[in-house]
């Protein structure tokens, strides 16, 4: 599409070709003649010419001005962050972006529910491979925001480096929320295609919930809207999973994002700029320096100091954004055919009459489910409550200790932004036990806990049990 006539070319004395002289031109107004060798500001930047073009790109484009105009090479390793917090994030959009046709296909109630989903399964076009994106997105996801968490721990990148109004300690508080927003936000979503599965793994959660002393059984029917899954506590699930936790977890992360700006960024660029001796650079020759508009001039005397080096600097467009672009984009394409190869599970419609045996829980709640066993004590006629111990006095103190542990943590300001530094060793171990015995306990409730939730070896073949009404 032209605008006007066409542009006069002239050629490009500083590079050997032609070029545009003037730009397009709109009736009632003059063409603008363009400096030689200045190239014409993108709206979408993908290559910036110059450093200006790099800054302008983030600055006029939306999708891009939540990116810095320069970010530490530091920060952009591989081996450092794993890119672990934008796989988070393209694995919530995946989760979105699949559950809009599932929000419009499914129906929540206890009579059409398990019919709806079977339809999607069964008769929408790519209905079963959209559900298993949505399913497999929002498993994936809980675990990447773990293993996101733990290498800001292991790095004890919570901790505030050089910059001025840091308040990384916060931001780690924000993760450890987001992290339980995920867990309730698959849980809830755990319910939804009202099947055996669901039905029994969501009985397992709440019975968990009603063993805190006191307030347990209201808490367990706030969750249900009444003593028993029915309608009311499908419809909370659902509101809570479509609305409610989304909306939550979007508001955090976006608030999440600005505060790493905030901050400065990764820890990582602070230890570099720390580690970056500050070297005295040259004045601009083209620039003038005054001193209350009396002196000007350059004088050999003018000299500047940069922790911000150009050296250990790049422009975030194109460097930053394609990084981006390739671990985003890498995740879609991983999961999009995991999907095809795994389908999402599907059993029989939910029975209350019915009991699975055995019932499990969800398998990111199966260390609970576990710990609530092995704390489970009979002495003759006593019994210890396993289920206010192991589901919920020790998640309490675990998630307790995550919140308030920046504040504890005693190490230097030097040791934020390092793997496994010898001054951070014994509460790095401390937390590599812990999350050893978390994932221990969830392989033995997943893979070797039988019928009547008895110890069975991988190798042992279950006893047929009949089903219990």
């Amino acid at each position: 599409m032209r605008f006007g006539k066409n542009p006069r070319r002239t050629p490009d004395p500083e590079a050997g070709r032609t070029r545009d002289e003037v730009g397009p031109t709109v009736k009632g107004t003059t063409p603008t003649a363009m400096a030689p060798g200045v190239h014409p500001r993108p709206m979408w930047s993908l290559r910036p010419h110059t450093d200006r073009q790099a800054g302008d790109a983030v600055v006029s484009n939306f999708m891009l001005h939540w990116f810095p105009a320069k970010v530490s090479k530091a920060s952009l390793d591989w081996n450092y962050s794993f890119w672990l917090g934008t796989v988070s994030a393209a694995l919530l959009l995946l989760t979105i972006l699949s559950g809009l046709p599932l929000l419009f296909l499914y129906v929540p109630s206890v009579e059409r529910a398990y019919a709806s989903i079977k339809d999607i399964e069964f008769a929408v076009t790519f209905g079963s491979w959209i559900r298993s994106v949505h399913r497999m997105s929002a498993h994936l996801m809980v675990a990447v925001v773990f293993l996101h968490l733990a290498r800001v721990f292991l790095t004890g990148a919570y901790k505030n480096g050089i910059g001025q109004g840091q308040a990384r300690e916060w931001n780690w508080v924000l993760g450890v929320v987001m992290l339980l927003l995920t867990l309730l936000l698959s849980f809830t979503g755990y319910l939804l295609p009202w099947d055996q599965l669901a039905y029994w793994a969501v009985t397992v959660g709440t019975n968990i919930a009603s063993s805190i002393p006191f307030i347990g059984p209201g808490v367990r029917e706030l969750l249900l809207g009444g003593r028993t899954i029915d309608q009311p506590t499908l419809i909370r699930f659902y509101v809570l999973h479509v609305i409610v936790l989304p909306g939550a977890v979007g508001v955090l992360f976006a608030y999440h994002m600005w505060r790493v700006r905030k901050d400065g960024g990764l820890a990582r660029a602070d230890r570099a700029g720390r580690l970056q001796a500050a070297t005295p650079t040259s004045p601009v020759a083209t620039k003038t320096y005054t001193l209350l508009g009396v002196a000007r001039g350059t004088a050999p005397a003018v000299r500047t100091t940069s922790l911000e080096a150009p050296e250990t600097t790049v422009n975030a467009v194109p460097d930053l954004t394609r990084r981006t672009a390739i671990v985003t984009l890498g995740t879609i394409a991983v999961l999009s055919i995991l999907s095809v190869l795994m389908r999402s599970p599907l059993e029989e419609p939910a029975n209350a009459l019915v009991t699975p045996n055995p019932a499990k829980a969800p398998w990111y709640f199966l260390w609970l489910q576990e710990i609530v066993t092995d704390t489970t004590v009979h002495i003759g006629s006593f019994t210890i409550n396993g289920a206010f111990i192991g589901g919920v006095i020790l998640p309490g103190i675990l998630v307790t200790l995550l919140l308030v542990w920046p504040w504890i943590d005693r190490s230097p300001a030097a040791a934020a932004g390092v793997w496994f530094p010898r001054s951070r060793r014994n509460q790095n171990i401390a937390f590599l036990v812990l999350t050893l015995l978390i994932i221990i306990f969830t392989l033995i409730g997943t893979f070797m806990r039988g019928p009547y939730w008895q110890f069975y070896w991988p190798w042992v073949t279950w006893p047929e049990i009949p089903t219990r009404l």
